[in-house]
């Protein structure tokens, strides 16, 4: 092939890779909402900045607006980056997959940022409705739905219903974390036998 075929070659490809765009980093994506993440919970929402973000991240201000076009953006793609996107567990023993279930939310919430950001996002509720929002639609909401779809399943003790259940379970949790810190290793399987009716 020829040096001018070969020059050809090479200036396509370039053209081609200006018009896609530089590939994105999934590192500095995730450097980026940890950042976030980190100083929504140190400073508040009302403090962040996108440059604080860029040093934080060790990244550029462009770099942040090429993946998110507003704070208010960022922000919101920062809970969501809190939400476990596994699939949820689903066998035939409804209180397993419950157990499994109520673990996963309790690392989601002991992971770093986790309980944080709840008081983070509550605290700013008031002045910034849009971040509470966000935080139950991406957070909140797909959680109670995997709890929900295993309880429709679970045989459930005589006057309690599957809303009252989410409730209990993961109120519970936040009940025992504030009296008295982390819940002891058992705790998901305890309130398992007392949502469930007891086993033939």
């Amino acid at each position: 092939m020829s040096s001018v075929n070969n020059d050809t070659e090479r200036y396509r490809n370039g053209e081609l890779q200006r018009k896609r765009g530089r590939p994105r980093s999934q590192e500095h994506d995730v450097a980026i909402l940890e950042s976030a993440l980190r100083l929504m919970q140190r400073d508040g929402y009302a403090r962040l900045s996108m440059d604080a973000v860029a040093a934080d991240a060790g990244t550029t201000k462009a770099a942040i607006y090429r993946r998110h076009a507003s704070k208010a953006e960022l922000a919101t793609a920062a809970l969501a980056f809190l939400r476990d996107r596994r699939l949820p567990p689903r066998s035939d023993d409804a209180r397993a997959d419950l157990v499994e279930e109520l673990n996963r939310f309790r690392r989601g919430v002991e992971r770093p940022h986790g309980m944080a950001m709840l008081g983070t996002v509550l605290a700013e509720e008031e002045h910034v409705p849009k971040l509470a929002a966000a935080f139950r639609r991406d957070v909140v909401e797909p959680r109670r739905e995997r709890l929900r779809a295993i309880l429709e399943r679970a045989s459930l003790r005589t006057g309690i219903d599957a809303e009252t259940a989410i409730n209990m379970a993961i109120g519970s949790y936040y009940a025992e974390y504030l009296a008295k810190g982390r819940p002891g290793r058992g705790w998901a399987e305890c309130v398992a036998e007392v949502l469930l009716a007891p086993r033939q």
